[in-house]
């Protein structure tokens, strides 16, 4: 048997009923061309491991003490046949029948790209503030755009904000070149992997490329320690690939405190939301500049290995 154009892969763990509703809206896409359909699931407890055996090409299964943003995906992209892979999380649900085929268009297209990435839109029971913030998100921005860097040089002289913004990658739902992750593999890491591996391959001489018209609706209202624990991670990350630090000083946080309990008061009173969602945008107006604070402060003064557990 011929090797699939596309592998679809996916991380598990618990899917319950999005994860159902996502593998039938991937059973339904209109393609011109061979998948095949990879989990990598840890341990689950719910019948994600029965319902996925019976519709997967392939199921691995791990013990989720191993668990890895970077590794587990080297292990189930290393398990996949297609020249390219999709990379989803397992709440990420294709909103019509086209968008795989959008997806890997421009990998088709144009040899030059590494990866392209899909447009998320908020679920329909997304908070205000989790609207608003992942509309200014680039994987949620109407234009396509396909991102080249000329060399190692031209990175550098960038700006951080402006080397983070090229490096984009979100495996939310993305496309890898299956013939370039074997020359960059995803590198062990707690959090942005994607970010890792856009800003090697922009390196390499790839290109990475934005693709609106493939849509998933994916969205999370997390608690505000959560996100706290989430940003401060991540932020250690940020610094240490692009040198990215958004919130450098007490000064910069407690200004950031403030416009973001302005912000905050302003889209949750323009929607009219009772107070418990007050409360939790005044606590996520500390959590996240909190986070950014701490995340960047630990890498820049080399405490990275400093981060909260439960991430």
């Amino acid at each position: 048997m011929s090797d699939p154009l596309v592998s679809i892969v996916i991380p598990t763990r618990n899917g319950g009923e999005r994860l159902r509703r996502a593998v039938a809206a991937i059973a339904a896409q209109r393609t011109d061309f061979s998948t095949e359909f990879v989990a990598v699931d840890s341990a689950s407890s719910d019948g994600t491991t029965d319902f996925l055996a019976a519709r997967v090409t392939r199921l691995i299964q791990i013990d989720p003490r191993t668990f890895d943003h970077g590794a587990t995906r080297n292990l189930a992209v290393s398990k996949a046949r297609g020249t390219f892979v999709v990379l989803m999380v397992q709440d990420a649900i294709p909103v019509d029948d086209r968008w795989l085929a959008a997806l890997i268009d421009p990998l088709r297209r144009d040899s030059r790209l590494a990866a392209a990435f899909a447009r998320q839109v908020p679920t329909d029971d997304a908070s205000p503030l989790t609207r608003h913030y992942l509309s200014r998100w680039i994987a949620a921005l109407p234009e396509r755009r396909a991102v080249f860097v000329g060399s190692e040089d031209e990175f550098r002289a960038l700006t951080p904000i402006e080397r983070f913004e090229r490096s984009v990658l979100d495996n939310v739902c993305a496309a890898i070149r299956r013939s370039v992750w074997t020359k960059i593999p995803f590198r062990p890491t707690p959090i942005a992997e994607d970010l890792e591996w856009g800003r090697e391959a922009l390196l390499a001489g790839y290109g990475l490329a934005y693709v609106p018209e493939a849509v998933v609706e994916h969205s999370h209202d997390r608690s505000a320690w959560y996100e706290l624990k989430r940003t401060w991670v991540l932020h250690q990350q940020l610094h240490r690939l692009f040198g990215l630090r958004t919130v450098p000083t007490a000064g910069r946080l407690a200004r950031a405190i403030g416009s973001s309990l302005v912000q905050h008061r302003r889209e949750l009173s323009d929607a009219g939301a009772p107070l418990t969602a007050h409360l939790r945008g005044a606590a996520l107006a500390v959590a996240w500049p909190v986070g950014q604070f701490v995340g960047g402060w630990t890498a820049a003064s080399g405490h990275s290995n400093w981060r909260p557990r439960g991430v």
